[in-house]
């Protein structure tokens, strides 16, 4: 469920930190939790290929805050164009949000379609082309795991396998959740990393740097002083955003 933001909504181009967070010539586009959903995803990038060319700089990186999968309908073109799409920066990290191990897990463990099942994975499985009759019984949760593996591509597979949990450039920390205030950033479990909310949401005190992050869609995106959350819902709300992070300026993209 999205979280109401009617007593603290940003603005679209919030004003930018007081201290340069990068350097000179360096920009990153942060990209949401894009959760099936292939057409945002071109149409974001279009956007990210027109700033480019409008405003060009001499080093540019992409982060994906991971969710590429489930909830939307068409995962597996997601990650189609993950492995095979265009590429505009000179670096691109993806991280691994909670829905990717979910469906790693899957891939090892039948058993997990009953919970995974009910945060969007039956999505991912017919995308995928594999058929699913509900109610499913647990005598078929190995039937239902075997056709999946068959229907996962191997590049799919070793896309899931080399994300990362979190990235870090200048005075940013890339996390698909979040952090644990409560503890330095080297020291950061991969529970906290892939699904903590409280109470890294609500803490509002600086953080060694600032924690750029999906995981817990708003309506809009957060600019707060440890944080900025930019899962905008995109698989339900059409919107998926980006993060136009350089210098000490912080704008946003949205579809």
């Amino acid at each position: 469920m999205i979280r109401s933001l009617l007593s603290r909504l940003g603005p679209k181009r919030p004003p930018a930190p007081q201290e340069q967070r990068l350097p000179a010539g360096v920009r990153v586009y942060a990209i949401g939790d894009v959760h099936g959903r292939a057409d945002l995803l071109e149409r974001l990038y279009g956007l990210i290929q027109s700033d480019l060319e409008d405003s060009p700089t001499q080093r540019v990186m992409e982060v994906f805050l991971g969710d590429y999968v489930d909830r939307g309908p068409n995962s597996s073109d997601v990650l189609d164009w993950m492995l095979a799409g265009p590429r505009l920066a000179h670096k691109r990290i993806c991280l691994r949000g909670n829905h990717e191990l979910m469906m790693q897990a899957f891939l090892e463990d039948a058993s997990v379609i009953g919970s995974w099942g009910q945060y969007g994975g039956l999505e991912t499985l017919f995308s995928y082309g594999v058929k699913v009759k509900l109610p499913l019984g647990e005598d078929q949760h190995q039937e239902v795991q075997h056709a999946f593996r068959a229907a996962v591509p191997a590049g799919h597979a070793e896309f899931l396998r080399g994300l990362r949990p979190m990235a870090s450039a200048g005075g940013y920390y890339f996390a698909h959740a979040g952090v644990n205030p409560a503890k330095p950033l080297a020291d950061q479990t991969d529970d906290d990393l892939y699904w903590i909310r409280e109470p890294f949401l609500s803490h509002h005190r600086p953080l060694e740097k600032v924690v750029v992050h999906g995981h817990t869609p708003v309506e809009q995106p957060e600019v707060e002083v440890h944080r900025i959350g930019i899962d905008t819902g995109a698989y339900i709300t059409g919107r998926l955003t980006c993060a136009v992070l350089e210098g000490a300026q912080v704008t946003f993209l949205s579809t």
